[in-house]
């Protein structure tokens, strides 16, 4: 059997191929567009093709010279919340528009599970803390919406075509490999912790900190953190649970541990031994107060465990990355 990676050369992707590949059970076929993944990021024992999951005649040739793939793990979706708000059509184009298209060819070709990278932002202002599966679901963003999206035109595609989905919606996603040989790198980066370590390197001046009046301890936004390789373990843990015949259901994954953005600034300064000026600005829009998963049907319907569960150690991998490539897959150094 073989998996097919979708997005396998962006940040998430190529930590999912990299678990696959080390642990050597099955082929691993990529396919990424390259607008925001990085060629260098895919281990050399994949098997690659550049090309658009919305091209659907790219994407029959993929699924007729790789057979024996029978499960597709998806992470091609764009997901800047910010950018949504401002190209809504954008987010609905390439990961909802997107999702119909690859559905089709799978069906054509008879493949039939499908592992989904969803979203917290799919619940929105959440009405309840830990957020669990059956929290509802009413996003606040585009991005959020197109996710939502997503999941629903699986869930009628299984009813239709038997098409067996798992959406595993998480958060936020922080760390890289602790060796430092992949890791984030976006262009422009938007994200949290990368923002805070380049900070510490001193490819920028100072971090920004966005809002100070959320309803939170210290009035800055709440998260939940999980490392890309047990964000990795959970969706192979996923093809095994569809595999094995078991019905289609979503996941949240989490650490179930929530921490601030002064936090997250106060771990990395005791990370890197570096000061990091912080400085407070505006909220962003789309930004919910705080966001945490229990992760209970996970563990016990997958068995899945997290092994980065201490936030100091995800900083520590990140920093790994981030001080051995201050210019990302641009310093091969």
């Amino acid at each position: 059997m073989a998996i097919l990676v979708l997005g396998g050369a962006g940040y998430i992707g190529s930590h999912m191929v990299d678990r696959l590949i080390e642990k050597g059970q099955e082929k691993v076929v990529v396919v990424d567009n390259l607008v925001t993944g990085h060629r260098a990021a895919v281990h050399p024992d994949a098997v690659f093709y550049e090309g658009d999951l919305a091209d659907q005649d790219f994407m029959r040739r993929v699924f007729q010279e790789n057979p024996d793939v029978d499960a597709v793990i998806h992470f091609a979706a764009y997901s800047l919340v910010g950018e949504s708000m401002e190209e809504p059509l954008k987010y609905f184009d390439n990961n909802t528009v997107g999702m119909v298209k690859l559905l089709e060819v799978m069906h054509s070709c008879g493949v039939n599970y499908i592992v989904f990278s969803s979203t917290a932002a799919t619940y929105g202002i959440p009405e309840e803390l830990p957020i669990l599966e059956t929290t509802p679901q009413r996003p606040i963003n585009p991005y959020g919406e197109s996710k939502l999206m997503m999941e629903t035109i699986m869930k009628w595609s299984d009813k239709a075509y038997g098409i067996k989905y798992v959406p595993l919606r998480y958060f936020n996603v922080a760390g890289a490999k602790p060796d430092g040989s992949i890791g984030e790198d976006h262009g422009p980066e938007t994200h949290l912790l990368p923002i805070i370590l380049q900070v510490a390197q001193g490819v920028r001046e100072k971090i920004m900190i966005f809002g100070d009046d959320y309803q939170t301890p210290d009035g800055t936004n709440v998260r939940d953190y999980v490392h890309p390789f047990d964000l990795a373990d959970a969706h192979l843990l996923a093809v095994t649970y569809l595999r094995e015949g078991n019905p289609s259901t979503a996941f949240n994954l989490g650490s179930s541990t929530g921490f601030s953005n002064l936090q997250i600034l106060e771990a990395a300064r005791k990370v890197t031994g570096k000061e990091i000026p912080a400085e407070k600005a505006d909220r962003r829009p789309g930004d919910p107060d705080t966001l945490i998963a229990s992760s209970e049907k996970a563990r016990r319907l997958l068995g899945w465990q997290p092994q980065f569960d201490n936030i100091e150690k995800i900083i520590a991998s990140a920093w790994a990355w981030h001080s051995s490539h201050p210019k990302g897959y641009d310093d091969r150094g």
